[in-house]
């Protein structure tokens, strides 16, 4: 294979020899003249005098004064024009802000562009329009122009295509007068948009004026005019030479067998002859000697990318040149996938030159949680910031490797539910990264700035880690990314110090968002070393021995070219503007002609239907099949994901695991004298065995958790929490004056408008917004917050109201532990452990069968719903089915507690287990649990066998020969933190 630069390089060389000091060379693109020069110094037999190498774009701005700005500010003077012109016309009328007429002032200037480029006369099209108000047909409006009309003219039905043509003549109307005011304005500033300027160069272009003796135009294609124009000028004046690169299978096509790729080389051909005249040279496509195609479908974006390692060991071979192999991605969000999936055994560098979308960057996100987290999450009145925008910016990577205080502020603020933290809780003492983070920010400049300041900590941090290399393809997309960012930064700061962007903070944001998601990553690597990796644009001119391109799908390549524009097609066809024909014919060469000199090529398409994918080849893969004559192997990619039937999973209990689990259940072991725990063992931890005995293990064993969330949102266990605290300090204020409770006193609260209602949110400020007592911070309940308020006060009078049926009675204790030490029986001796846990509350009430004696009740408040628990025997409590009666498990091992201690019962009164339901509590409800319907007045009836059922549970738990396995019970599951892992 003999690439094309090389074959022109050649023919220069031969030409000109060693002096092309007064030649230019002019490529469609940069890259191209970086390839050609290092063909030219190969060639060379000695120093060379290299030409001057051009970019098109480039040659136009050398010969004009004008500046073209940046898009941001194109845009934001084509605004300004726009709101004169629009009042001037109607001074009622509204005008959109600027976040809103960005996107489709945008659409406005590429027509401009596109208008200049081809040198349309602007009067005669836009006045042209006139003729359609004519037309009963509105069928030259398309549905981009629909969209784009709504904006601009909100108030009117897409249903009525009347009033749709009408306010499409309406934008037409000032169209011509935003045009001339347009170009006029930026005339003034010495300013234009690349079209203006290329036709400012193209009509006025003097020859003599141009500094070199010979102008080479190199690989060129489809010319708009005012390229075609200065070509002809400079041919006219033999300064002018051109070197085309195709194929005489597409050329000659073009016009007979209706292939696209030679529909503009045919002409060029015609108008500006060819340097090089060998015809051999262009017969290469339908070759098929040392060529192999093969076309293979995969079921994914991603799976097209793990593909490449297994490819690129195959096609590159030891002692190859690198860049002689080419990476060519139709969609360029893949290009982080396919950086990931480089193998390094095989390729050792790798050069990026394409366009990435920068909001596929971290340094957009970063952006835009900085601009959440100070225009949406911070409260200026109230002085804090919300946690969800907090916790996320925490979580991103820059914040986690700019301050090594990220994670633990995070868990901080998460164990202690800080939904609304304070900046000075954020902002640590010697924590540069987060005291600059978290200082809340007034105004669009200092938010600018503040920015700006966050991407530059960033920046410097890459630089001093050696986050520079430009041998890694991240390192590259990375520091690209952020001096893009920093630009895109500067520029706004710049614009708003010149007045430009004069508007609210959530405008310019939006503005700002709108630019970012606009915006592209431009690599420009060494392109004679390494890989290359790139999009389609990338390629022209550039020839590689083996290719390979993904996403070749329909709607990928050609792109999908319905794009937006306020002219119609059948103008734009008439005055020689840009058509869907003329993109797609565009893409048709750049596809045939890589392929015409490769050897090895791979097309790969996503055959998924998912989402936008259609799921289609690119028919340019079918045109190519058929009509080539080459051999094409079809392939299918096969998911390397195989399904298979899930596996139970039993964990056995190892020599490791055994010791594990005397380390956390032993109380003599090093592990609990570090941790102090007073009860290795729960009533929760035993029924989750009894559940799942690997959801114990997950959980007790392995330490498994799920992670703590943060969130405004009142889950069922912080509901409980508040309630069980309204209740503690109801009742300890009651026993705390006197005795015995009174059915006064529950009145007291129950008729006292403000004493329920304030013990309510005493409690919510400690146990959900976490305030400290000293703190007087004033706290502000959302709805759904203020709802759950509601609930509980409920709750708390419906179980003050149920009570008052009970007194008098006494309350004994509140939240208290009980437990005490036990033995485990196992193989290797006695485990010495512990267990215990949180009574609600402890009453002593008049016994209901045996008048002036009293009865001892353990009661555990439950404020769910679900249905009331019920068993007929105790065995019921400890097999592991689907109705288990699990709450029995914790209120009669604490009743046992209970009945036999000298603290709490030293009278040896009776002890009884209770639930009490709030949701049910009221009439005759009993909250004395039952055994085979008969309430348990005493727990000692039962204790025996609940003990030696306990014990044989926990000695279970010590036994080797007993897995760790699934419950059998998947309704369990449904609810099991770990239900991902077991794959349920």
């Amino acid at each position: 294979m003999t690439p094309f630069l090389k074959i022109v390089a050649e023919d220069i060389y031969n030409k000109y020899g060693n002096d092309m000091a007064r030649v230019a060379v002019v490529f469609p693109n940069k890259r191209a003249g970086l390839f050609f020069n290092e063909y030219l110094v190969n060639i060379a037999d000695g120093p060379v005098w290299a030409p001057k190498y051009i970019a098109i774009s480039d040659l136009f701005r050398d010969n004009s004064s004008l500046v073209v700005p940046d898009k941001i500010e194109l845009v934001c003077i084509l605004y300004k024009v726009y709101c004169d012109v629009v009042k001037a016309e109607n001074p009622q009328a509204e005008i959109e802000s600027l976040d809103q007429f960005y996107p489709w002032g945008e659409i406005l200037i590429n027509d401009f562009e596109d208008v200049d480029k081809n040198m349309a006369q602007a009067d005669a099209l836009f006045a042209n329009a006139k003729d359609l108000r004519d037309y009963d047909d509105y069928d030259f409006i398309t549905p981009e122009q629909e969209e784009a009309i709504a904006h601009f003219f909100q108030n009117f039905s897409l249903e009525r295509k009347t009033a749709l043509k009408e306010k499409f003549m309406q934008l037409w109307s000032i169209l011509d007068k935003i045009y001339h005011r347009y170009n006029d304005e930026l005339r003034q500033m010495n300013y234009a948009y690349e079209g203006a300027m290329y036709r400012e160069v193209a009509e006025n272009l003097d020859v003599e004026n141009f500094k070199y003796d010979k102008y080479v135009f190199v690989g060129f294609n489809v010319l708009d005019k005012v390229e075609h124009t200065v070509f002809s000028k400079l041919l006219k004046a033999e300064k002018a030479f051109f070197y085309w690169d195709y194929d005489t299978y597409y050329v000659k096509s073009a016009g007979k067998m209706n292939n696209e790729a030679g529909t503009f080389l045919a002409k060029n051909l015609q108008d500006f002859p060819n340097e090089l005249k060998d015809g051999g040279i262009y017969n290469n496509l339908q070759k098929k000697e040392n060529r192999r195609v093969e076309v293979i479908s995969a079921s994914t974006e991603t799976a097209q990318a793990r593909f490449l390692p297994e490819w690129l060991r195959r096609e590159v071979k030891a002692g190859d040149r690198e860049s002689e192999t080419a990476v060519v991605l139709c969609n360029e969000c893949l290009l982080e996938s396919v950086l990931h999936s480089l193998p390094d055994d095989t390729i050792k560098n790798v050069n990026v030159t394409m366009g990435f979308p920068f909001s596929e960057t971290p340094v957009y996100n970063f952006i835009t949680q900085l601009v959440q987290l100070q225009l949406n999450g911070y409260s200026r009145s109230d002085g804090f910031y919300r946690y969800d925008y907090v916790g996320e910016l925490l979580r991103h990577p820059y914040s986690v490797m700019l301050s090594e205080n990220a994670r633990k502020l995070e868990k901080n603020l998460e164990r202690n539910n800080r939904f609304m933290p304070y900046p000075s809780e954020l902002q640590i003492n010697g924590d540069d990264y987060l005291t600059s983070v978290f200082e809340p920010q007034n105004g669009n400049k200092n938010l600018l700035v503040y920015l700006r300041t966050m991407i530059e900590k960033v920046a410097l941090h890459y630089r001093k880690n050696g986050g520079n290399n430009t041998k890694d393809a991240f390192a590259q997309l990375y520091a690209e990314s952020l001096f893009q960012g920093y630009t895109m930064l500067n520029r706004f700061i710049t614009l708003f110090d010149n007045g430009e962007l004069d508007i609210m903070p959530v405008t310019l944001f939006k503005l700002l968002d709108q630019v970012m998601r606009t915006s592209s990553i431009p690599f420009h690597g060494e392109p004679a070393i390494g890989l290359q990796v790139m999009g389609v644009l990338e390629t022209r001119n550039l020839d590689f021995r083996n290719l390979v391109m993904l996403s070749v799908n329909e709607g990928k390549l050609p792109k999908s070219v319905n794009q937006a524009s306020f002219i119609p097609y059948s103008l734009r066809s008439y005055f020689g503007l840009t058509t869907i024909e003329r993109k797609v014919a565009v893409y048709a060469y750049y596809f045939y002609r890589l392929m015409q000199r490769s050897e090895h090529i791979t097309l790969m398409y996503n055959s998924s239907t998912d989402g936008m994918n259609i799921g289609e080849p690119s028919r340019f893969i079918l045109q190519y099949a058929v009509e080539t004559g080459i051999p094409v192997e079809h392939k299918t990619l096969q998911a390397d994901v195989n399904m298979q039937e899930t596996k139970e999973i039993s964990v056995k209990k190892s020599d490791e695991i055994m010791h594990l689990l005397v380390q956390r259940y032993d109380v003599r072991s090093d592990y609990n004298k570090k941790k102090q725990r007073k009860f290795l063992f729960s009533p929760s931890a035993i029924n989750v065995y009894i559940n799942c005995r690997l959801e114990f293990y997950f959980k007790y064993v392995v330490g498994l958790r799920e992670r703590d969330e943060v969130t405004t949102e009142i889950d069922a266990p912080t509901f409980g929490t508040i309630f069980h605290a309204v209740a503690e300090h109801i009742y300890g204020e009651i026993s705390q004056r006197k005795d015995v409770v009174e059915e006064s006193d529950l009145r007291r609260y129950l008729d006292h408008p403000l004493l329920i209602p304030d013990a309510v949110d005493k409690a919510f400020r400690k146990e959900f917004f976490k305030l400290k007592d000293d703190d007087d911070s004033k706290i502000e309940y959302n709805g759904v917050q203020l709802i759950n308020r509601e609930v509980i006060i409920k709750y708390v009078r419906r179980l003050l109201e149920h009570d008052i049926k009970l007194t008098p009675f006494r309350i004994r204790g509140q939240e208290f532990e009980v437990g005490g030490e036990i033995q485990i029986k196992t193989v290797n001796g006695n485990v010495h452990s512990s267990l215990g846990g949180i009574v609600d509350r402890m009453d002593e009430i008049a016994h209901p069968l045996q008048p002036g004696k009293t009865l001892i009740r353990i009661v555990d408040y439950k404020t769910g719903g679900g249905n009331e628990q019920k068993t007929t025997s105790v065995e019921n409590i400890f097999v592991g089915k689907k109705d288990r009666p699990y709450y029995f498990l914790q209120t009669f091992l604490y009743c046992n507690f209970v009945k036999d201690s000298k603290e709490h019962n030293p009278n040896g009164f009776p002890v009884a287990p209770a639930l009490l339901y709030i949701q049910r509590a009221g009439g005759d409800y009993d909250e004395i649990l039952k055994m085979d319907k008969e309430p348990i007045y005493d727990i000692s009836a039962y204790s025996e066998e609940f003990s030696d059922r306990l014990n044989s549970v926990l000695e279970e738990i010590f036994d080797q020969n007993v897995p760790f396995s699934q419950t059998d019970n998947e309704d369990h599951c449904k609810n099991c933190d770990f239900k991902m892992l077991c794959n349920r």
